[in-house]
């Protein structure tokens, strides 16, 4: 079983209502795209001394 990030909103026309889809993407109901989130990792602030 895969983690998903759920995404809150889609970032094409930013209607709520999205539902998951094969292969991990999600499927906006209002524009009917469907997009995947994905994430890349934590970025820690350099530390100047």
């Amino acid at each position: 079983m895969t983690e998903r990030a759920t995404p809150f909103y889609c970032p094409y026309c930013g209607d709520e209502d999205l539902r998951p889809e094969e292969n991990g993407g999600w499927l906006c109901s209002a524009c009917r795209r469907v997009f995947s989130v994905k994430f890349l990792g934590l970025s820690l602030p350099e530390v100047s001394r």
